[in-house]
């Protein structure tokens, strides 16, 4: 252990001597504090733990708390454009979600999931006080995103044709295209954007991007409400407004990367070091695309197969209601995510094998018992969920049914996804992607197919089977944390900086 001290202590904090450190960001300063209160002999267990949890849970929450707004705004800007196509009419409104939970929902999916590698290599990186090596990875990330975004932009040109293929009505494709045709300038705002969050969550600073996504919805309600309601431009309009608020947002972070003083260390400019390693870089982050896509499609794939259902505009409608409450639920366990990735990767970046473990444990439990609350309070008003949505006593009833089932899914999302957040930490991707096949395909969907078809158990059946995998899939990643030789983690991640460091000094003796 006093090896990991002297190694974290001795390490040079920048190469460039013009520089001087960045202020102390939250979780960088605790860090080498919590790592001493658990290595504190003289204090009792209980003490240890005591001191250390108020600790970590301040800066937990801290990093958490930003996040969680940040994507339930991300999400408002999208919902608040289908609301307004929508009073231009049904085929509008079905027009759009198309485009949003469709086609949309596979480029975010790709984006983020290819984006989380800046992650695993930044916050590492922070936490050896490798400051420079952050801002070449944002780079390295947004060129590798911005070439994905090309064969995306295919699957966007040719839209029509798809939906066409898939079964949809001529009209429905053809007014759905239109609006994706406005969202492929949103493609590579995703490319860029993706890579400079996780850029700033690395270095612990989350409260600019909430300030800035606050605002953008403001400007993108106001122009939506103008390009849709008072100039006509109609779906494409709508669309490409959509495009438009997401590059501000990418436009607003870099700015703020570029003058904060808070940066002045990890971002130094364009450099050509971000063409290197570029293969590298594409496996982790394919590896981390898969990871997540496979787990954003998985409860789509339920709404699809329960419209094969007998009365399937019923079935449809209260499992539509039960994912879209869980959905915004799972935001909430998405910043846990994200905070539990900042401090795992920092951690074993400045070589401090405790306090990772600590910090799982903590965010862990935290993301668990307000998930256990949302649980309950849906479980109490299950009568009364469905009215949010729809006046229809059936629906109601329906979705009373699947309340049950609902709320041990929100106990399920209170855990995995932070479990994920550990896993992208540490740059367990591969892994995690392979469990979810494993678990998510062909467990449950399979095992849903089968209660929900041959035993007649219906949209419970299909639920039943999914939720199977994601308790099969939690349990494993509860398994492999709870295993994990965190000592080892830590000299994986001075592997990964001493590798980079090595083809760095590779290109200057080229150049």
């Amino acid at each position: 252990m006093e090896s990991f001290k002297e190694n974290a202590v001795n390490q040079p904090l920048l190469k460039s001597k013009e520089l001087s450190p960045p202020p102390v960001a939250a979780g960088e300063q605790v860090s080498s504090e919590l790592e001493d209160i658990l290595s504190d002999t003289s204090l009792s267990w209980w003490r240890r733990f005591r001191k250390g949890t108020l600790l970590e849970l301040r800066t937990l929450y801290i990093l958490a708390a930003p996040a969680v707004i940040v994507y339930l705004l991300n999400n408002i800007i999208s919902m608040s454009t289908q609301i307004f196509c929508g009073h231009l009419g049904n085929l509008e409104l079905a027009a759009t979600s198309l485009g949003n939970n469709g086609v949309q929902l596979l480029a975010y999916g790709i984006m983020l999931g290819m984006g989380s590698a800046v992650e695993t290599l930044a916050g590492q990186a922070y936490g050896a006080h490798k400051y420079e090596m952050l801002g070449i990875y944002m780079q390295r990330s947004t060129i590798l995103l911005m070439l994905s975004g090309l064969p995306l932009m295919i699957i966007y040109v040719f839209s029509k044709p798809i939906l066409l293929l898939l079964g949809e009505s001529k009209s429905l494709a053809s007014a759905a295209a239109l609006f994706i045709y406005g969202l492929i300038p949103q493609i590579f705002a995703y490319a860029a954007n993706f890579p400079i969050q996780k850029f700033l969550q690395a270095q612990s600073i989350v409260n600019p991007s909430a300030y800035i996504s606050a605002a953008a919805l403001v400007m993108h309600i106001f122009l939506t409400w103008l390009a849709v309601s008072v100039l006509g431009w109609g779906l494409l309009g709508a669309g490409l407004v959509l495009s438009f608020s997401w590059w501000v947002m990418v436009a607003g972070q870099f700015v703020y990367i570029v003058l904060s003083a808070e940066c002045r260390c990890t971002w130094t400019g364009f450099n050509w070091m971000a063409f290197s390693g570029l293969w590298d870089f594409f496996k982790l982050s394919s590896a981390s695309a898969v990871m997540l896509c496979l787990e954003t499609w998985y409860f789509q794939i339920l709404v699809l197969i329960a419209g094969l259902l007998p009365n399937p505009e019923l079935v449809l409608d209260s499992i539509s209601i039960c994912v879209t409450i869980l959905g915004w639920v799972y935001m909430v366990a998405v910043g846990f995510n994200a905070a539990a990735s900042v401090r795992v990767s920092n951690e074993l970046g400045a070589g401090h094998p405790k306090s990772a473990a600590f910090s799982v444990v903590v965010v862990t439990l935290s993301s668990f018992i307000i998930s256990v609350i949302f649980a309950v309070v849906s479980l109490v008003l299950r009568h009364h969920l469905s009215y949010v949505f729809t006046g229809g006593k059936a629906v109601s009833d329906a979705v009373s049914d699947l309340t049950p089932l609902m709320a041990i899914s929100i106990i399920l999302n209170g855990i995995q996804p932070v479990l994920s957040g550990v896993a992208v930490g540490c740059g367990w991707q591969a892994y995690v992607a392979y469990v979810n096949v494993g678990c998510y395909y062909m467990v449950g969907i399979p095992v849903g197919v089968v209660l929900g078809f041959v035993f007649k158990f219906g949209a419970k059946g299909i639920w039943l089977g999914m939720l199977g995998g994601t308790l099969l899939q939690t349990i494993i990643l509860l398994w492999v944390t709870f295993r994990t030789d965190w000592n080892k983690e830590v000299e994986n991640a001075k592997s990964r900086l001493k590798k980079w460091e090595e083809s760095k000094e590779q290109i200057r003796l080229i150049n």
